[in-house]
């Protein structure tokens, strides 16, 4: 540790509000790691609406503004995509070579004695990526020095790919189910549909016609973002999106079928017909927190390099809040990458 900077560049969250409370330094002290703890320096952080969310207070709900687990504290440094290298190790860190390559999931299980299923999201709860230099606890961290990924692909798969495997994981799709994604030109959207169609399911994307172009490529049917799905047509829905359509994909799930949901870029308050979902037997889904084997089994798939997420931009770290911008305006389908 001894070789480690005093000071790191980043971006600090001073408060919530729009992009002007994200704030540019070059004096922010290098944490060093204690016990069960790995420093890690940072290669690349994906862009997600969770850290746009958090910045807003979004999670709070109607007149609270908080992050995943209650008040923020500021300053507080972003970042739920961490890709990095680790240069420092905590007393007591086995397991974890200097100089590996790791990633981590965006929430993580710190249980207490009070709620024994507390989750902390890094970004959030702790400072992040969003910083040459992040500090992790070792037991969250995931070896991923043998893909043949780049740093940048494997930064954008954390959290959005995390997000959609937990989802597909939930809703239980199986080999030749018809699956029915929505927002599937975003991040979590596009890796819900490649997850899908790797474990042999028939994936139909709904999404804007102008992005759509990825979707096809790895053969997805695709359906109008306007448009309604045919009722009774799906096994399961995974919806990003809610707001006004949440009905309609009720409706467009056979009996028995599974609608899981991560996600709210719609709207986060929707109407439906309760009689539908007792009357067809449907099971609803909300999915955030993950078991580490179902986080695991993403790291698998990272190593093999069964699927490469699609990366439509990438921008310095200084560029954060074009970056944020960009994605809250849906200019590129799939992610967008900060480099520190």
């Amino acid at each position: 540790m001894t070789n480690l900077p005093a000071m790191m560049s980043g971006v600090q969250l001073v408060g919530h509000g729009g992009p002007e409370m994200l704030v540019w330094r070059d004096d922010i002290p290098v944490p060093r790691p204690g016990p069960g703890e790995v420093l890690v320096k940072v290669l690349a952080a994906g862009v997600n609406m969770t850290d746009i969310n958090t910045r807003k207070g979004w999670y709070g709900g109607e007149g609270r503004a908080a992050g995943w687990s209650g008040e923020l504290g500021f300053p507080r440094i972003q970042g739920a995509d961490l890709c990095g290298r680790i240069v420092a190790l905590g007393e007591g860190v086995e397991g974890l070579p200097l100089g590996a390559r790791v990633i981590c999931p965006t929430n993580q299980h710190e249980p207490t004695k009070e709620n024994p299923i507390h989750f902390v999201s890094i970004g959030s709860e702790f400072d992040g990526a969003f910083a040459q230099y992040c500090l992790v606890k070792a037991r969250h961290l995931h070896d991923v020095t043998a893909s043949p990924l780049s740093d940048i692909e494997v930064g954008a798969m954390p959290c959005a790919h995390g997000t959609a495997h937990n989802l597909l994981t939930r809703a239980g799709v199986a080999v030749g189910e018809r699956v029915l994604v929505t927002g599937a030109s975003g991040g979590v959207g596009l890796a819900a549909a490649q997850l899908a169609l790797l474990r042999g399911a028939e994936v139909t994307a709904q999404c804007s016609l102008a992005k759509s172009a990825p979707l096809r490529a790895i053969g997805a049917s695709i359906l109008p973002r306007d448009a309604i799905p045919r009722a009774q047509s799906f096994d399961v829905v995974i919806d990003i999106v809610g707001g006004d359509g949440f009905q309609d994909r009720l409706d467009a799930l056979r009996p028995g079928g599974r609608y899981a949901t991560s996600g709210a870029v719609g709207g986060p308050l929707v109407k439906g017909d309760l009689r539908r979902i007792y009357l067809n037997d449907l099971t609803l889904h909300g999915a955030t927190h993950q078991p580490r084997e179902v986080f695991a089994g993403l790291v698998t798939i990272i190593n093999t390099a069964r699927i490469r997420p699609v990366v439509s931009n990438t921008y310095p770290l200084r560029d954060i809040a074009i970056a944020q911008t960009d994605l809250v305006a849906g200019r590129f389908p799939g992610k967008l990458v900060l480099v520190p």
